[in-house]
């Protein structure tokens, strides 16, 4: 019989908020097996080692920052978009600076539940997208070009790579208005 309070999603979710907290040491079912006040052998009725802890929190942190800026966006088009899905998703890294750099890992192998994910936030981006009248290859690139910019400012500000004085408000506002103005001129010869 399982422990009250012990299931898949409840472990994959403690895992994560653990990978969350500072100091983290990264997923160790140990730990989270400890947190839970059982040994490790009872975890793996719910997961499949930490091959399957890692997909899950994988799955679950993709789901999570799919969800954050499909929130941002609805309702909003074109610029107004773009900088709801940007500060959606800085905001999310930011919180979940130990989850984060996993929904920058590709696809592993054949999972169709990590695909269908994959697509969910890649329909977001097309769909913003659209509102510039970005398609195909176009939009591709336009996807590429975004992730690119909020990756880069979202990983140097994760790892606190920031030294300057200025403020990074300031510079993420420039940034994200220089995505907008570069994605309104993308499609013109």
């Amino acid at each position: 019989m399982p422990r009250a309070g012990l299931s898949t999603a409840a472990v994959v979710e403690r895992a994560a908020q653990m990978l969350d907290e500072p100091h983290s040491e990264g997923l160790n079912l140990a730990a989270v097996a400890e947190s839970f006040g059982v040994r490790v052998p009872s975890l793996y009725k719910h997961v499949d080692g930490v091959a399957g802890l890692q997909r899950g929190v994988i799955l679950l942190a993709k789901r999570s920052l799919t969800r954050a800026i499909t929130q941002a966006a609805i309702g909003r088009s074109r610029d107004e978009a773009i900088i709801g899905i940007a500060v959606a998703y800085r905001g999310w890294a930011l919180q979940h600076r130990g989850q984060y750099p996993l929904t920058m890992l590709p696809v592993a192998g054949e999972d169709p539940e990590e695909a269908e994910v994959a697509a969910a936030f890649l329909e977001v981006m097309n769909s913003v997208l659209a509102g510039y009248q970005l398609t195909g290859e176009d939009a591709v690139d336009g996807i590429r070009f975004l992730r690119a910019a909020l990756h880069g400012f979202v990983s140097l500000e994760t790892m606190r790579s920031f030294e300057l004085p200025n403020s990074l408000e300031r510079s993420f506002n420039r940034l994200v208005e220089s995505i907008t103005t570069a994605l309104d001129g993308w499609g013109r010869p």
